[in-house]
């Protein structure tokens, strides 16, 4: 099955989401699916806007909004089983809990929509998080089997949970690259080594600035352009009409 352009239709009834399809009209689809995930109290609406800016070739983003509204007057969404609070800052805590979400990602989204609905291969699949939606991203990765690796997951201040552990049959394949700030970041150096120990490939990017907000300059975004330059598959210089083999 070739794949095709996704539309909200392929995914979950109670899930919003929004398909940013490739920059440049093309008689082929689209053959790279980026799946972005906000972080804690957002909405999938920025994350739209970025993945259109991004501009990426023959790549179809879908921006997904997290299921669970915040309570109360509190505004946006999150991917938490609970709603948590961190003992020090009294701020909403990312680790709470994300086994519900991980069964919506892995199976309803990517599993019955890209794989099973819209023809993709999971090595064509990447996953894009910041925050909690980057530790939802890395969670998935870890989830799946050496066969279904992913072509990768950039992660922006989303570290893996805290009570993750390594799978029994040896790291997983999945390419991860992780970024955080310089300080007052959740990409801790213990964060850092438990991706590593969960995880074949690991880049770790520091940014000179304190704290894992999302990429606001050249420089800081010309790691994740190279991460995914190099994980995107292209058509560039196939014949078409010609058929992948393996």
């Amino acid at each position: 099955m070739a794949p095709r352009l996704p539309t909200p239709s392929d995914f979950p009834e109670h899930i919003s989401v929004t398909v940013v399809p490739p920059p440049r009209p093309s008689p082929d689809e689209p053959l790279n699916v980026v799946i972005v995930l906000h972080g804690l109290g957002d909405t999938n609406v920025p994350f739209t806007a970025f993945a259109r800016h991004m501009a990426l070739p023959e790549t179809t983003c879908v921006c997904v909004r997290a299921p669970h509204p915040l309570p109360l007057d509190l505004q946006g969404y999150h991917w938490g089983d609970d709603i948590l609070f961190d003992d020090g800052t009294g701020a909403l805590a990312m680790d709470a809990g994300l086994t519900r979400s991980t069964s919506l990602l892995r199976d309803g989204i990517i599993g019955k929509g890209l794989v099973e609905r819209c023809g993709y291969r999971r090595s064509h699949l990447i996953l894009f998080g910041f925050g909690q939606g980057g530790m939802l991203a890395m969670t998935v990765a870890a989830s799946l089997t050496q066969e279904e690796a992913l072509a990768g997951v950039v992660s922006i201040g989303g570290p893996l949970p805290s009570l993750t552990t390594p799978a029994a049959d040896g790291k997983r394949k999945t390419p991860v690259l992780i970024l955080g700030g310089s300080s007052a970041t959740a990409v801790t150096a213990a964060a850092t080594r438990k991706v590593r120990d969960t995880f074949e490939r690991v880049d770790e990017v520091r940014w000179r600035k304190p704290g894992d907000g999302m990429p606001g300059s050249r420089e800081e975004m010309q790691p994740i352009m190279r991460f995914l330059s190099e994980r995107l598959q292209s058509r560039r210089g196939v014949p078409r009409g010609a058929v992948q083999v393996g």
